[in-house]
């Protein structure tokens, strides 16, 4: 039974940083490429960011670009989303994603195959 399990969200000021972490397990972690996405109240699930398999390849989103980064441990089974200088507006339930078809999975939320449950992200102003 694949799992992807997340961690790491909480409340912190806006200009501040949280490393959320996300555990596979029941998959062949290194054969798939991982992403992030997340979903504020009343809005449509957005993507944050995406790494290919073994890494090479990343891709983020306009709106986190230069301050968050995603990373991998394959030896692990971790996938990493690193933000920094925070703001309200990422204030979201963040979602890890596992995708097995492709080498880089990206933004497309439909190439995914596997999601967490999530973590909740909150940035007060």
């Amino acid at each position: 039974q694949v799992q992807l399990a997340e961690s790491g969200g909480g409340l912190v000021q806006a200009g501040g940083s949280l490393r959320l972490s996300c555990a596979a397990s029941g998959l062949t972690f290194s054969s798939c490429a991982m992403g992030w996405f997340r979903q504020a109240p009343g809005k449509e699930r957005e993507f944050v960011g995406a790494i290919s398999r073994s890494g090479i390849m990343t891709g983020y989103a306009d709106s986190v670009k230069g301050r968050f980064t995603i990373s991998r441990d394959d030896a692990k089974n971790m996938v990493y989303l690193q933000m920094n200088s925070l703001k309200p507006e990422d204030t979201a339930i963040y979602h890890c994603a596992a995708g097995s078809r492709s080498y880089y999975t990206g933004s497309n939320s439909g190439s995914y195959d596997y999601w967490g449950q999530g973590t909740q992200v909150t940035v007060s102003s």
